[in-house]
């Protein structure tokens, strides 16, 4: 007996029509899949190079009006690097994946502490200063502890996602008042500020207005396309939304601070390198996640309050119980340790998002 002939899916058919449409539909989801595959790589380099232009020109043109230099190396420089995860968050909430959204801003703050700071580790080894105890990492754990309260109900309203956003401009206020006291103490330090050397000398407005305005066309269509392509692959791949925000999206998204942390450790700025992460984390959680509150606000995925949002407060303490070691240090072997947990999260929430479910 001759049995009928299996797809390119393992499925027998019966006829030569059949023969025929399901390696058809392979076909088409993997050209379809390659699509969207594509978009999110165009949409990476636009968010990226967008956002530095961006940054840029608004450095520029806040110079011209008189701004101070510290003022825009606390604030602009400072929200540059959070810009492609706030615009992502906010393109996808608007084209109705706020899961995405939430997914993006809890999964870069993972990606942050793992990945971004293993790697600036392994490069150089990272000391941590007693200010960045004593001041900054609380407040992180505040406001970690604030998000995750509005969270805890499996809703986001927009009132919750005002507030979030809200506190986003107390923080830079204080950052930038704290900023002012620091170089009052010590005239000696850099004029700008944390990224002073983003900051330009001297730009003619025409040309700060340039650089401006196609920065932000590049963030919104890059971010457009990105979460496109973003919602192409999990439907293509059969997971959620949520899971692509929480890997592709906010590795992509996230590429900034592990571009600027490992070149900040290679000039051995460690306070840089590990001062980029963590106030990115605290804009994320203010940023990032109040968008999605404001634009789609509704239910949460349980899964990011059972699962992902305690394996980002795990992987911060763990960078705290780094930072009190003997020598308030993370040397490489640290950093290996973390590029490894990266890893592991990584492939497991996406190959198996099961393994890492909890009840």
């Amino acid at each position: 007996m001759v049995l009928p002939a299996r797809s390119a899916w393992g499925l027998r058919t019966s006829g030569p029509e059949q023969d025929w449409a399901v390696p058809r539909f392979a076909e088409e989801v993997v050209l379809t899949l390659f699509y969207a595959i594509a978009a999110v790589i165009v949409g990476f380099v636009a968010v990226v190079w967008g956002a530095d232009r961006f940054v840029y020109g608004a450095a520029g043109l806040a110079g011209n009006l008189g701004v101070n230099r510290l003022v825009i190396g606390l604030t602009i420089v400072a929200f540059g690097t959070s810009a492609p995860e706030m615009l992502v968050s906010g393109m996808a909430a608007a084209a109705g994946s706020p899961a995405m959204g939430i997914g993006n801003a809890i999964g870069s703050n993972i990606t942050n502490v793992t990945l971004v700071l293993g790697a600036a580790a392994v490069v150089h080894p990272l000391s941590i200063h007693s200010r960045l105890l004593v001041r900054e990492i609380p407040v992180l754990f505040l406001i970690m502890a604030i998000a995750w309260a509005f969270l805890w109900d499996e809703e986001l309203s927009r009132v919750e996602g005002f507030v979030l956003l809200t506190g986003l401009f107390v923080l830079v206020a204080w950052i930038s008042t704290q900023g002012r006291k620091e170089l009052a103490a010590d005239p000696a330090l850099p004029a700008g500020g944390p990224g002073g050397d983003d900051i330009p000398d001297s730009l003619p407005a025409p040309k700060a207005i340039a650089l401006f305005s196609v920065g932000l066309i590049f963030l919104l269509v890059g971010s457009r396309v990105l979460v496109w392509g973003g919602v192409g692959i999990a439907r293509d791949l059969g997971v959620s939304e949520l899971v692509v925000g929480l890997t592709l999206v906010a590795l992509g998204t996230s590429l900034p601070e592990l571009a600027a942390s490992v070149a900040a450790a290679r000039r051995d700025e460690q306070d840089i390198a590990i001062g980029n992460v963590v106030g990115s984390n605290m804009f994320n959680l203010l940023g990032v996640l109040g968008l999605p509150g404001i634009i789609a606000p509704g239910t949460v995925d349980r899964s990011v309050i059972v699962r992902d949002f305690p394996i980002m407060l795990g992987v911060t303490l763990l960078l705290l119980m780094m930072a009190l070691n003997k020598g308030s240090s993370i040397g490489r072997k640290q950093g290996i340790a973390l590029i490894l947990v990266f890893i592991g999260y990584f492939v497991m929430l996406f190959l198996e998002p099961s393994l890492l479910a909890l009840p």
